[in-house]
């Protein structure tokens, strides 16, 4: 072996070894990824939760309806959701300083055949055109004569039940009939003295634009159900209103007109007879800012129990609008109690509402 062997043998080895003890390079390791969004559809489940604050101060004398100063009159707490592809549901709770109680919870069926809209729950009763609206979006803060006195009182006629409705073709024309069965149980209206006791409703509705800036709503109602006076004896209800809102496109959001009335019958079995007694109220709202708006209403209405018993009243309102979310009305109103007693009153109302509250009957 020469010299040159000598040399190239241990550089080759040595080579070899430092190979071997070189450490083999690692793959970089990914980042871990953020933490992903929750899903859109997290939420379709879960109902659509709204408050909606009710503030009443009064002054004034009334020692028939002797109201507090001031008062949270009523807060609702609103749950809506979709059940499945079938029905929906809506569940309305109202507080107020006598308790909690249920003001509507029904659920919807809409998907139904020969286009059937069915109901079941408890709801307010397609009486009339006011009797349906929740307190909150009526256009004063007060209820009309007519309520109070032929429908039961100041919340108006509802109950446990089941509707059914039906849109009728009627060309350009929306057409609606509506029957509602009840157990026949209302404060103030009916009583049921057994299971088989019931209130019945019908509606029939129709709603037509006269022009781009104009339509009519005109409504007729008939109800009936036992007043528990005496056996069989029974309280039947008649209703026809009409709604007119003028609204031009143009200037919608700075100009708009309604006027609105009812009337009210009512045919009540009672020891002596059956006692009839009528109300009607009128009112015109007209809106001359973009957040402003002043209103008139005129009202008269006979007790239910005793015709010859008639209250009469006259109410102007001033509402101012923020937003669509708050709202401040004051109200002047002056009525007068069975013919004499003379009540002069001012109301001032604050509504608010935090959450997803769903569209209410147009």
């Amino acid at each position: 072996m020469d010299f040159v062997h000598l040399l190239v043998i241990p550089i080759l080895v040595g080579t070899v070894a430092t190979a071997q003890e070189a450490p083999v390079p690692q793959p970089t390791p990914a980042p871990t990824p953020a933490p992903a969004a929750p899903a859109q559809t997290s939420n379709y489940f879960n109902p659509s939760i709204s408050v909606i604050g009710n503030f009443l101060a009064v002054g004034g004398t009334n020692e028939i309806e002797n109201l507090p100063s001031a008062s949270l009159r009523e807060s609702e707490l609103g749950f809506q959701a979709i059940v499945d592809p079938y029905a929906r549901a809506d569940f309305f709770i109202s507080f107020s300083e006598e308790g909690a109680n249920v003001e509507e919870g029904y659920l919807t069926f809409t998907s139904l055949p020969w286009d059937l809209l069915i109901k079941v729950g408890r709801m307010r009763t397609a009486f009339g055109k006011i009797n349906t609206l929740h307190v909150h979006v009526w256009p004063w803060p007060d209820a009309p004569l007519p309520i109070v006195n032929l429908l039961g009182g100041e919340e108006g006629w509802s109950g446990d039940g089941v509707l059914v409705a039906k849109l009728i073709p009627l060309g350009d024309t929306f057409s609606e009939a509506t029957l509602q069965v009840f157990r026949g149980e209302s404060e103030g209206l009916f009583t049921a003295a057994k299971r088989s006791d019931l209130a019945f409703n019908g509606h029939y509705r129709v709603f037509r634009d006269l022009s781009d800036s104009t339509n009519l709503d005109l409504g007729l109602s008939y109800g009936f159900g036992p007043n528990g006076t005496l056996p069989d004896a029974t309280t039947r209800l008649s209703a026809l209103d009409a709604t007119f809102r003028w609204k031009p496109l143009r200037t919608g959001l700075y100009r708009q007109v309604v006027l609105r009335g009812e009337f009210f019958r009512s045919s009540r079995d009672q020891a002596g007879g059956t006692e009839s007694a009528t109300g009607w109220f009128a009112g015109a709202d007209y809106q001359f800012a973009r957040r402003w708006w002043v209103g008139v209403r005129g009202e008269a209405a006979e007790h239910a129990d005793d015709a010859a018993i008639l209250d009469t009243g006259l109410a102007a309102t001033l509402t101012f609008l923020p937003s669509e979310f708050s709202q401040l009305r004051s109200e002047l109103r002056r009525r007068r109690y069975a013919g004499s007693y003379k009540a002069n009153e001012i109301l001032f109302q604050v509504q608010f509402a935090i959450g997803a509250h769903g569209a209410h009957p147009f």
